[in-house]
């Protein structure tokens, strides 16, 4: 009787045990996720030839909570709408005012170079048309941010769901690596 009770109380102790490591791995987990980084896959080609459809990656989550997001930095945005996670460039920084006609863009009333751009792709897909669709001019107000895909063709982003809240801001640059084969760091440019 007392070699049962010794066994039971063992087997007790190892759920027990078992237990606390699966609650220890879980609040490393929704800590890393929610506040280091956070895994992403990029869907779509609004970020192509930046980034291409398919991609796995990490973004740097605690970059976006702590530190200024800079216009053309490389950020995730949550779509709630949709319930999806989107990569996008930022284009306005909360006061800006952002328009673009006939492929010029202006912020605050000035042209600015899209250095970040491809621009053997731009110029292949002007030959259609212009790359980036007329908008604004639009000022974002103090928690606003306007946010474009860098493959403006094929990119839904600001310009169609207006701009989006520093709350759904999700991350800040990412780290591919997977396929190994394109691993990179696609880095915050700033302005």
């Amino acid at each position: 009787m007392e070699e049962t009770k010794t066994l039971s109380q063992r087997i007790l102790k190892e759920l027990l045990d078992l237990a606390k490591i699966f609650v220890i791995c879980f609040v490393i987990v929704f800590i890393l996720t929610h506040y280091v980084a956070k895994p992403i896959r990029v869907e779509g080609s609004s970020m192509y030839p930046t980034l291409q459809d398919g991609q796995l990656g990490i973004t740097n989550v605690f970059a976006v909570k702590f530190q200024n997001v800079s216009r053309f930095d490389v950020v995730i945005v949550y779509n709630e709408e949709r319930g999806e996670h989107w990569v996008k460039r930022v284009i306005g920084v909360p006061g800006d005012t952002v328009e673009s006609k006939d492929d010029v863009l202006k912020i605050n009333g000035k042209v600015v170079d899209q250095f970040f751009l491809n621009q053997t792709y731009v110029k292949d897909m002007q030959k259609e048309g212009n790359f980036t669709s007329d908008f604004g001019p639009v000022t974002l107000k103090e928690d606003e941010y306007w946010l474009m895909g860098d493959n403006r063709i094929r990119s839904e982003d600001s310009r169609i769901h207006g701009p989006f809240k520093e709350s759904e801001l999700v991350g800040k640059a990412v780290l591919v690596f997977f396929p190994f084969n394109e691993f990179q760091y696609v880095h915050n440019t700033g302005d």
